[in-house]
């Protein structure tokens, strides 16, 4: 019986890959993995496949990172082989499938495979898995590569793994694949030459500001195409960020000579193919970035790039995750303008300037790395490993790996030690994202399962809700007949419903609550209070939020919302509210009663003690009463925080209270243990050990001066050393003179200031601390000015004295000074002359 994928190789049409095909085979034969690196438009992907089939026993699944690009590639090698799709060549993605018994290479997106693999490890049937375009670096597709090199490792070492890209790193995915290191096969590209064009916007125009790419740019952008239509031949393929900007630009190219077309995700199949397929006027292909690498779009030969790209961004300490439009890389602008050298010599437009582009980043960063971990996290959980024993070409952020983990626990999916829970696994098989599935399994027995499934639909994809009223684009999603892909999704999400059993619940909720409520299930954390003014909110996981000042559309003044989207650009203080719906204090506690708490609170508030209940949901206070007789604790904690925030300095210091202290600390610096530290910070964090009881009586700054300081520091002292404390740091000293003298012990060392007079007869200076450490004597003349300073008294009576004496003599002739201080008359007396 003929072989049709035989036959096709036997006479392969004119690719550059068909001089790989055979090294391909010859490494996947002999070590069952090989890397294949070979640029856009080689035919790797029509290829590759059925070279692989040729040599396997099983069905090749062929990975695509889109559904467009899934549909397309098995189109095009149907084609080939002169078959309907279905046949030989099959595809599968959500929710629609076009393959048999017969068929033996089977095209499905790589979220597909994975949940394949996480049903059958074994795959069942599949003698080799092709992973294309490897380099664009989705979570989903290093995900997929590293469970099945799991399954190779564990469960089929007979299966054969082929991963392949135009600039994939090859190294270091050959390492992934074997240890010993897989084949990597090079295959080199037959691009034609593309010129480049650039067309910057004027200058003072600004392509983006808060709100995204400006009408300026959109403007400009349109025009530019109008350019290319005029200036050169052949279809046009113009790369824009998202959907929003789709359809922007389609408007604005209304009334050119060409068919425009737009090329995105969630449009239907029928839509889709119309896109991709030649007719006989010429067309303007507005593209999101599905037609970058992994999609061939025929009749191309000229690309106008606006130099854009959607990338995942998550603020994991804020919760906040979202899509956010950012410059293009040097890797994916030169993957776009290759789009228009597959047929022959073509031209690239590219809307930004030649210097702007130098400093572009070389590479897109990896999903990983950027991107909400949480469906990442769950999928691991799933499949029972640990994140960090996966192969993975990349580990993902530490941060960002608990910030998903503390999620999965709050939503039941896994256990505090990462374990997935039934219901994770109920959450897993959605395809959704984790916090998305939630709402849809709890919100049916709430709002119904079709309507749960309708919101839950319109949050999955990248609406742009009008006035980011998320009711009001429920309302026109309904009734917009061009939103079949979302109308299948949500048949998709109801029949999950219906297949896990979950309760459908009453429809008596209207619109404008409904939509709230599985909003607000999906993002507990970002249900919204209103605070001051008329858009400015906090949501309960704390952080700030606001609507569009300039245009706060029909949610403004709204005293509670469920925030689906939120995005907080840096410097900004609050988070910008993109998307939300209205939503009530009772259903609020409804979809988030384990964020609610009722905690007693005792706080230090201008300068007195407050102690209140207070009821919040999350950060959002719902209400407080007064607590008359609060714990003695609390209040003793509540002053411990106001003296750490103010300072020690709170307490009333006395002079007596200020120089115990300073004593005390003497002790401690001098003999340690054990004599109390008496440091700021050694006071501030035993506050409640050292004053004790007295605290408990504080109600005000004035109890709080009243605290006996003094009293309290002694009692830090152990009673078997207060009585040492006189003899070890004496507060006085008496002088041979018979005054006795202060010591002031806030130095170092402490300090005798003292006339020098009045120490005739010492030889040595006192010691404190038992002898260990020396007064030391700032010693006066008689104005009380200093005259020296020492602690070697013999020393200075031998060196410094006569000096001194000199010097002071002449200026205080009334003083004695004699030669020999040492048993010299001490005095505190002027020595008058006797009268003759």
């Amino acid at each position: 019986m003929p072989d049709p994928l035989i036959d096709l190789l036997a006479a392969p049409p004119d690719l550059p890959v068909t001089a790989g095909l055979g090294e391909v085979v010859e490494a996947v034969r002999q070590h069952q993995v090989a890397v294949v690196q070979a640029p856009p438009g080689t035919g790797k992907t029509t290829l590759v496949p059925p070279a692989v089939a040729g040599i396997v026993d099983g069905r090749v699944v062929v990975t695509q990172p889109s559904r467009i690009a899934v549909r397309a590639a098995a189109r095009r090698l149907a084609q080939l082989l002169g078959e309907p799709v279905g046949e030989t060549v099959g595809y599968s993605v959500r929710g629609e499938r076009r393959s048999g018994r017969r068929t033996r290479v089977e095209f499905v997106t790589t979220g597909l495979l994975l949940r394949r693999v996480q049903h059958d490890p074994e795959l069942a049937g599949v003698g080799a898995v092709v992973l294309d375009e490897v380099h664009e670096r989705h979570l989903d597709a290093d995900l997929t590569l590293a469970l099945l090199v799991d399954v190779r490792a564990t469960l089929r070492d007979d299966l054969s793994l082929v991963a392949m890209s135009a600039t994939i790193e090859a190294g270091r995915t050959a390492a992934l694949l074997d240890p010993a290191g897989a084949p990597v096969v090079t295959i080199p590209g037959a691009l034609h030459p593309v010129e480049t064009v650039w067309c910057p916007l004027p200058a003072g125009a600004r392509r983006t500001d808060e709100r995204g790419i400006t009408p300026a740019f959109h403007d400009h952008l349109s025009a530019t195409v109008r350019r290319a239509l005029t200036a050169h031949e052949g279809d046009v393929l113009v790369f824009v960020p998202g959907v929003a900007e789709v359809e922007a630009t389609v408007r604005r190219l209304a009334g050119v000579d060409a068919a425009v077309h737009a090329l995105h995700g969630r449009l239907s199949a029928a839509e889709q193919d119309r896109a991709l397929t030649e007719g006989r006027r010429r067309r303007v292909i507005v593209s999101t970035a599905v037609a970058e690498s992994s999609l061939t779009v025929p009749g191309v030969r000229v690309v106008v790039d606006a130099g854009f790209s959607r990338e995942p961004r998550t603020d994991h300490r804020r919760g906040l995750a979202s899509l956010v439009t950012v410059a293009v890389s040097r890797a994916a602008a030169e993957q776009r303008a290759g789009r228009a050298g597959r047929l022959g010599p073509g031209t690239v437009l590219r809307c930004w300037s030649e210097a702007e582009h130098a400093h572009l980043a070389a590479h897109p960063e990896p999903e990983i790395a950027t991107a909400d971990l949480t469906a990442f996290a769950l999928e691991a959980a799933c499949w029972g490993s640990e994140v960090r024993d996966l192969a993975l070409l990349d580990q993902p952020p530490a941060h960002a790996l608990s910030a998903a983990t503390e999620v999965l626990v709050g939503l039941g999916a896994t256990t505090e030690d990462g374990t997935a829970t039934a219901r994770g696994r109920q959450i897993a098989d959605a395809p959704v994202d984790p916090r998305l599935a939630r709402a849809l399994l709890d919100g049916a027995g709430l709002v119904g399962a079709r309507r749960a499934a309708e919101v839950v639909a319109m949050l999955s994809e990248d609406v742009r809700a009008p006035g980011g009223d998320l009711v009001a684009a429920l309302r026109s999603l309904r009734h917009d007949q061009r939103a079949a892909g979302w109308r299948r999704q949500v048949d998709r999400l109801e029949e999950v419903v219906a297949k896990q059993g979950s309760a459908a619940g009453p429809n008596d909720l209207t619109d404008d609550v409904a939509v709230g409520l599985v909003v607000a299930l999906a993002h507990p954390d970002r249900i919204a209070r209103k605070r001051g003014g008329t858009s400015s909110y906090l949501m309960a996981s704390g952080t700030g939020a606001a609507l569009d000042p300039r245009d706060p559309g029909p949610l403004a003044g709204l005293e509670w919302l469920a925030v689906g989207d939120a995005e907080r650009r840096p410097g900004q203080r609050e988070a910008r509210i993109r998307a939300a719906a209205p939503l009530t204090e009772e259903l609020a506690l409804e979809a988030a009663g384990s964020r609610w708490t009722e905690v007693d609170e005792v706080t230090w508030t201008d300068g007195r003690v407050v102690a209140r209940r207070r009821t919040s949901l999350g950060a959002i206070e719902l209400g407080s009463v007064p607590i008359g007789d609060p714990p003695a604790q609390a209040v003793a904690d509540a002053i411990a925080e106001a003296v750490a925030r103010e300072g020690i300095a709170l307490l009333s210091w006395t002079e007596a209270a200020t120089a115990l202290r300073a004593r005390l600390e003497f002790l401690h610096r001098a003999l340690g243990d054990p004599w109390p530290d008496v440091s700021d910070e050694a006071l501030t964090q035993d506050l409640d050990v050292w004053l004790g009881p007295q605290l408990a009586r504080v109600r005000s700054a004035h109890d709080l001066r009243r605290i006996d300081v003094t009293a309290a520091l002694r009692a830090m002292v152990p009673w078997q050393e207060a009585a040492r404390l006189d003899e070890l740091a004496p507060e006085r000293v008496q002088v041979p003179s018979g005054s006795v003298v202060r010591i002031d012990y806030a130095q170092d060392q402490p300090v005798l200031a003292v006339r020098l007079q009045e120490v005739f007869g010492w030889t040595t200076a006192p010691a404190l601390a038992g002898g260990r450490v020396p007064l030391l004597l700032h010693l006066l003349s008689p104005a009380r000015r200093p005259a020296a300073v020492t602690a070697d008294l013999e020393s200075f009576w031998d060196n410094g004295y006569p000096g001194v004496r000199a010097d002071l003599r002449g200026r205080y002739p009334k003083h004695a000074w004699p030669e020999d201080p040492r048993t010299a008359e001490p005095t505190a007396r002027t020595n008058r002359p006797r009268r003759g």
